[in-house]
């Protein structure tokens, strides 16, 4: 299914679905610039469908460009061959014994998620540090080393389909260029986003969180606090770390660590350890990322979306006074 989380505004500005209320909009296609509506219900992503016929880009797309091992872990595997995989991680790979080569095991050989290893006796087949991620069984700091150089490959990638569309004068050049625009845009948001971790002590109950804000993070605890007060009476929040530009991290953790996921009412970020020494590994997971280092790509976008930033401030500062 094909999702469309950006629109843009009367100026061409991008927009994203998270920012604007459910319900009919002002906003435009940005391949079409046809009117959208937000669709923010229950069940569907979030996502901007057009108030007429659906256009033709987005209609016939199998996917709008989006950001590799972000919001989707299974690496496009076949349900089969993501079971095998569980199946073959229960057995084998959590106890790190090899792999027999078995004639099923071709799928997963070929998605690069087993990998033969010839200095086991007899040789036999283990887990790559992609085929851990379905599973969640990749720390932290090595899913970042795993997905940082997808993103800027697919990055490289959509840049070089523009560039061509424009030498040849190609009909789908403006739909190329929306597709660089929209992808680099989901770039930048993630390397804006700072990832936070938070202990709190709810009545006496020891809760964690992660969340990503743009925002300072002694702006985003009293928020926190304020949901909390509606299920807790003494609340008591502390942070145990941030790490800048991670944006890229906080679904990767949550699917890592769902088994202690946490429901109070509609907040769904918050974890519950049986174990302290769980919640110190946990911790310690995060702390072995190291930080955030920029290519001179990714410099650039950070740069323009910054700049974009202060336009929207001084704009709003403007329309105030």
């Amino acid at each position: 299914m094909t999702w469309l989380k950006y629109a843009v505004d009367s100026n061409n500005s991008l927009v994203e679905i998270a920012d604007v209320p459910s319900g009919k909009s002002k906003l435009f296609c940005p391949y079409c610039a046809g009117q959208l509506i937000a669709r923010k219900g229950k069940l569907k992503q979030h996502h901007f469908a057009h108030a007429e016929e659906t256009c033709y880009p987005v209609a016939t797309k199998k996917e709008l460009p989006t950001l590799p091992l972000y919001d989707n872990f299974h690496i496009k595997l076949s349900g089969t061959t993501l079971q095998l995989l569980q199946k073959l991680w229960q057995s084998f790979g959590v106890y790190d014994w090899g792999i027999p080569n078995l004639p099923e095991l071709k799928p997963l050989i070929k998605a690069k998620v087993l990998q033969k290893n010839v200095y086991l006796q007899p040789p036999a087949y283990e887990f790559t540090s992609l085929g851990k991620i379905p599973i969640g069984a990749l720390p932290l700091h090595e899913f970042n080393q795993v997905q940082e150089p997808l993103l800027l490959a697919k990055l490289a990638e959509l840049s070089r389909q523009a560039e061509l569309a424009k030498v040849i004068k190609s009909l789908n050049l403006a739909e190329r260029l929306v597709d660089l625009r929209l992808y680099r845009a989901q770039l930048a948001s993630i390397l804006l986003h700072n990832l936070y971790y938070l202990q709190i002590e709810a009545d006496g109950l020891i809760l964690h969180k992660i969340g990503v804000t743009k925002r300072s993070i002694t702006q985003r605890i009293p928020e926190i606090e304020r949901d909390l007060r509606c299920h807790y009476q003494n609340i008591k929040v502390s942070l145990l770390g941030l790490w800048s530009h991670r944006g890229n991290v906080e679904l990767y953790f949550k699917h890592r660590y769902k088994s202690f996921n946490y429901r109070i009412g509609s907040l769904t970020e918050y974890y519950l350890f049986s174990d302290i020494s769980i919640a110190d590994a946990v911790l310690d997971d995060l702390n072995q990322m190291q930080p955030k280092v920029f290519n001179p790509e990714e410099k650039n976008i950070l740069a323009e979306a910054n700049i974009y930033r202060q336009q929207q401030t001084e704009t709003v500062l403007l329309g105030v006074n």
